[in-house]
């Protein structure tokens, strides 16, 4: 099948009990969990978001994790962008599913790994703000041991390579206090055992900043444009009869609800058609199943105006060096984010078959 663009899907490895999640908030605590209790917050709002022929899954089970490539590979997209946890010295959370897809050799498909060097609190849970596993940054001795943690991977004829170098995301790049440090490290260590080094991208938020990521060393930035919505679109109105519903139902009526359709025009941005830029597509974002509507929903996002999106995604990096015309998709599987590609009850398969239509010739 030849594609358009290099487009790759960020993986949440997360459905599956740990001890973690199991101390932290319920007994078998998954994904899953907070995606069933989620209700609708407004008028017209579709929740829950239910999966279908995937199913309530399970990530231990390998049938599912072919199952999830078999259908990413037939509609197009190149692989899956692993969530990557190291706490810093040494601690490790939801390793196991990348674990096994690695040492099984299956499923035989494309990925990379994204470093989500943030620390976890509570709040969007419904817990106080507390700090539930804290990322540190302790130094050369722990860099060196997590490069040894992930050699494996990036030497696997599966990882995705951009310049013949494995590229590796950081999710805040600008936390690392000693980042030049790390990507010098890295970067040596790489070449010493076989490798042409590290092809790093920093995860970025503010598109604006771009050029203060790449200063630090990295070789591109994937830019996420989410902040966006709420900082160009003007802040939504409630009709009438939505006020009268939200104070019937007690309903917060500071819900950040924002049309889809408008939220697309501000998602991608004419930075993505720099070389070392990387856009991101979303299909979808409704994150009040984990926050109970504190956080952003793009309302009434369907498969057609999605259609729209990635036309506009594959416009800006048509012109791109083949190997660096990459696309991020946010997400495969983030259903509590209300932001996935997977089968759903409501639309099924339509999402990944107009993103096949756009992307392949």
């Amino acid at each position: 099948m030849k594609t358009k663009s290099r487009t790759i899907a960020f993986y949440l490895p997360q459905y599956y009990p740990i001890p973690e999640n199991d101390e932290w908030w319920e007994k078998g605590f998954t994904e899953w969990t907070n995606v069933t209790k989620a209700k609708p917050l407004f008028p017209g709002h579709h929740q829950p978001n239910l999966p279908s022929e995937l199913g309530f899954y399970d990530l231990r089970i390998p049938e599912v994790r072919e199952k999830q490539a078999d259908l990413a590979r037939e509609h197009g997209i190149e692989g899956f962008c692993y969530w990557h946890y190291w706490f810093g010295n040494g601690k490790r959370i939801l390793e196991r599913v990348f674990k096994e897809v690695l040492e099984s050799e299956k499923p035989d498909f494309p990925f990379c790994l994204a470093w989500a060097n943030e620390t976890w609190k509570g709040i969007w849970h419904g817990l106080d703000n507390q700090i539930l596993a804290e990322q540190v940054y302790p130094g050369v001795e722990d860099y060196t041991k997590h490069f040894y943690e992930v050699l494996p991977a990036f030497k696997d004829k599966r990882y995705i390579k951009v310049n013949n170098k494995p590229l590796f995301i950081i999710y805040k790049a600008f936390d690392i206090p000693d980042i030049k440090l790390f990507i010098d490290l890295w970067n040596r260590l790489a070449i010493e055992n076989g490798l042409e080094g590290i092809y790093f991208v920093g995860h970025l938020f503010d598109y604006r900043r771009y050029q203060e990521i790449l200063d630090l060393g990295l070789d591109a930035v994937n830019v996420v444009r989410m902040n966006e919505v709420q900082r160009q679109l003007p802040k939504p109105k409630l009709s009438i009869r939505e006020k009268l519903e939200y104070k019937l139902k007690k309903i917060s009526k500071d819900i950040p609800k924002y049309e889809y359709k408008d939220a697309i025009k501000v998602l991608l941005g004419e930075e993505s058609k720099n070389k070392n830029v990387i856009p991101t597509l979303f299909p979808n974002w409704d994150h009040s199943p984990r926050s109970k509507g504190k956080t952003l929903v793009l309302h009434d996002s369907n498969p057609e105006l999605f259609r729209q999106h990635v036309k506009d995604a594959l416009n800006l990096v048509k012109d791109k060096p083949e190997e660096e015309r990459i696309i991020f998709i946010k997400s495969w599987n983030e259903w509590a984010e209300g932001n996935y590609m997977e089968p759903d009850r409501r639309y099924g398969r339509q999402y990944l078959e107009v993103f096949k239509e756009e992307n392949t010739y």
